[in-house]
């Protein structure tokens, strides 16, 4: 369906060496873009581009960690370099390095992760939109949190990071839309990756959960690939600044 086809698109996905960003990566890549991959280490990001261009793709693997805003200018260069444009971001890297009581968390914690979280979305996002706006415009996905939305326990410090990323994400759609940039965010339930492990796999969290949630079981990171290809293609040209829930049910349950 030429309506969700990425031919001839460029997409920066950050965190995707991994979970859901190597889900959205690999999908992109399926739809027709050029995909440059990037997260803190090149090691994984070397197995994602070999997958892609298996499967015909074209990727390049940038090293780049978001808390670092000359890596993240480096990683926007190195696309330009190679391909000629940018028409879409991921923001997707994360980190959570506290669970428990937010009051627990140390400022050392505070700053860590909103430097990742919060602080490391904007830098990306600064840094493409000048080039995004000169070619006629562009799609900026973030990767949010029902956290963000909703109170979980133990998630506190990193919901207040993602909930910062929510009013981001509306400020931006506000701001750049004269430019046809559409920004728009996907909030995630409980998906089963390396981050949320503690969540899926630890039973006496898992199995209350579970019970109360609609759909019955934790998503998977393909679950977010196909909202993050339609919030990529021609398909969502008049979709901005929303959020959208891929949680099973979960704000219906406990929102």
């Amino acid at each position: 369906m030429d309506e969700f086809s990425l031919q001839g698109k460029v997409a920066i996905v950050s965190g995707a060496s991994r979970g859901i960003g190597r889900a959205i990566a690999l999908r992109y890549a399926r739809a027709g873009a050029k995909v440059v991959v990037s997260s803190r280490k090149l090691d994984g990001l070397q197995a994602v581009v070999q997958e892609i261009q298996a499967a015909a793709g074209e990727a390049l693997p940038v090293q780049a960690h978001v808390g670092d805003a000359q890596a993240i200018e480096t990683l926007v260069a190195r696309t330009l370099e190679t391909y000629g444009q940018v028409d879409i971001l991921v923001n997707n890297a994360a980190t959570n390095p506290h669970f428990g009581p937010i009051l627990t968390a140390d400022e050392g914690q505070w700053d860590k992760t909103f430097d990742t979280n919060t602080l490391g979305v904007f830098r990306a996002c600064k840094a493409v939109a000048g080039h995004m706006q000169a070619q006629g415009g562009g799609k900026i996905i973030n990767t949010v949190s029902v956290t963000g939305i909703q109170p979980a326990p133990g998630l506190g410090l990193y919901g207040v990071t993602k909930a910062a990323v929510i009013m981001l994400t509306k400020v931006l759609a506000l701001e750049l839309g004269h430019a046809n940039i559409q920004v728009n965010a996907i909030a995630p339930g409980v998906i089963k990756t390396r981050m949320s492990q503690v969540l899926w796999d630890t039973p006496a969290i898992a199995e209350p959960l579970l019970q109360r949630l609609p759909l019955g079981h934790f998503g998977e990171p393909e679950d977010i690939a196909g909202l993050a290809l339609y919030l990529a293609s021609p398909a969502s040209d008049y979709v901005t600044g929303a959020i959208f829930n891929v949680d099973g049910g979960m704000q219906v349950a406990f929102g």
